[in-house]
């Protein structure tokens, strides 16, 4: 695995990939796909970023095979919405990379559906966004999800007691929680995909420290994080590095089903992909298990339908 690029991604013609986010780290993660002959969708809430998105990888690779799709995961309307467009439009999805994320906003903030913004969008939103999707992943060859986390879910708790920050909300915190909820996520879709036989690979990935506009978008520029991004950019790795952990737990064979991957660096911050430090908290089946069925009574996810409503047998 040493010093994987984007130059490392197998051929990928033939394969499907949806990725969350339009700019960032999903934008790279389409880029890099769709150079490698995947049909990509790249989805997010707003259609004119998402139209300079594709027209920008377009002019990279003018034979991409690359499209928008309207997708507001802070709206499980919107998440519904998108899963029954692709059900009727494709005949099966390859690779979902779980990536959009909100971080940090100053003064909390809620969904469509009143979940707490970082917690409905960066968790939620993908929890039910990957069963809608399940059906579509159970027809690949190899279905592979991937669960973008963060270095913050090592300091991240999922407090069920607070799940959506009504009494106290503190920014970092619940971004904090909103990834661990991801990671651990990612590790028990593994453990069901596993026991129930649906054929899917669950990966998680975190891009270390990278040049984004999340923190800007969240935060706010004038915000003490907002400062830091702007004013000292050199300590953050370039977004089509942060971008390599996510494509190597996507595309590479050597990628472990229920494996974590992140920077080689010093604390994950920075490098090149490689086998992350799990946080403990995130190895708690008990409490992921919980997570899971609070999840689907919360958003009203589909995943024990998509388990017997999916592929009755997998693509040869």
């Amino acid at each position: 695995m040493s010093r994987w690029t984007a130059a490392n991604i197998p051929p990928q013609s033939g394969h499907i990939a949806l990725v969350t986010g339009t700019g960032g780290l999903g934008l790279e993660d389409a880029r890099a796909l769709a150079r490698a002959g995947c049909d990509t969708i790249i989805a997010g809430r707003n259609p004119g970023k998402g139209a300079k998105a594709v027209e920008h990888i377009r002019e990279e690779s003018p034979s991409a095979k690359i499209r928008f799709e309207l997708l507001d995961l802070a709206d499980l309307g919107s998440v519904a919405a998108c899963g029954a467009r692709l059900s009727e439009e494709l005949d099966r999805l390859d690779i979902l990379i779980n990536n959009a994320a909100v971080m940090v906003p100053p003064e909390r903030k809620v969904t469509a559906d009143g979940f707490e913004l970082q917690l409905g969008t960066n968790y939620f939103g993908h929890f039910a966004l990957t069963a809608h999707l399940l059906p579509l992943l159970r027809k690949s060859r190899a279905g592979r999800v991937v669960s973008v986390s963060s270095v913050a879910a090592l300091q991240g708790k999922v407090d069920f007691d607070d799940l959506n920050a009504e009494n106290v909300y503190k920014p970092m915190p619940a971004y904090a929680q909103s990834k661990l909820a991801c990671l651990m996520f990612a590790f028990e879709l593994q453990r069901r995909s596993a026991a129930n036989g649906w054929g899917v690979a669950s990966v998680a990935a975190h891009p270390g420290i990278t040049r984004t506009d999340l923190i800007h978008n969240g935060a706010g520029p004038d915000s003490i994080q907002g400062r830091i991004r702007s004013l000292l950019p050199f300590l953050f790795q370039p977004a089509a590095q942060g971008a390599l952990p996510t494509l190597f737990a996507a595309t590479s064979p050597d990628a472990v089903p229920g494996g974590y991957y992140g920077p080689d660096g010093v604390a994950g911050l920075r490098g090149y992909p490689a086998a992350s430090k799990i946080p403990s908290r995130a190895l708690d089946e008990a409490v992921a298990a919980r997570l899971w069925d609070v999840s689907e009574q919360l958003t009203g996810s589909p995943f024990a339908a998509a388990q017997t409503n999916g592929a009755a047998e997998k693509v040869l």
